[in-house]
Order: structure tokens, then C-alpha cells, then sequence
């Protein structure tokens, strides 16, 4: 009896590995990238606590960007402010409570 494979056979092995080595990388390509994303967001979270505890008012002020920058999900998303708002005159350059001190 012969060890060799009929073409049609060997090729089915020879896509099904190659297949296999395929969804192998990606899965470590991902597990790679997610660690190093967890890394960064780390470093990055370490350097915000360490900033906002300097300043607690930057950091009360960079909150507030935040939920507004996540209340305008659209180009269309309209926003209406007092202008004796705190937000109105950091925005202006008025200064206000909420905005951080110049230095």
C-alpha cells in the first residue's frame, strides 16, 4: 500500500492547515493588541489621576468636556447655553468657575 495522497486529498489538508495557522495569528495578534491597549490605557489613566490630583479644578473642568463632547454625537446636535454660563465663557475665553486656571 502507497503513503501517497490522492491531489484533492493533500490539498484539502494543505487549506485546512494553512486555515488553522491563519485563525492562530489573528487570535494572537488580538490577545497581543489588547494587551497593549490595556498597557496604554493604564498609563494613561495613571498620568490623568496624577494631573487631576494637582488640580482639581482642571479636572472637574476636563470632566465637564467630556460629558459635553458625549452629548454631541452628530454635526446636526444643537446645544443651547446661557451665557453666563460657566461652559460659555471657559468656550469664549471669558474665563469662568469651571475652567481652568491660566498660568
Amino acid at each position: 500500500m502507497s503513503c501517497v495522497q490522492p491531489a484533492p486529498l493533500k490539498a484539502k489538508k494543505i487549506r485546512a492547515d494553512a486555515d488553522r495557522q491563519r485563525e492562530v495569528t489573528i487570535a494572537n495578534a488580538y490577545r497581543d493588541a489588547q494587551k497593549v491597549k490595556g498597557e496604554g490605557d493604564a498609563q494613561a489613566a495613571a498620568l490623568f489621576n496624577e494631573s487631576f490630583g494637582r488640580d482639581p479644578q482642571f479636572a472637574q473642568f476636563y470632566r465637564s468636556l467630556d460629558a459635553y463632547k458625549a452629548s454631541f454625537n452628530k454635526k446636526s446636535d444643537v446645544m443651547v447655553v446661557d451665557q453666563s454660563s460657566d461652559f460659555f465663557k471657559a468656550m469664549r475665553g471669558s474665563g469662568g468657575a469651571s475652567a481652568p486656571a491660566k498660568k
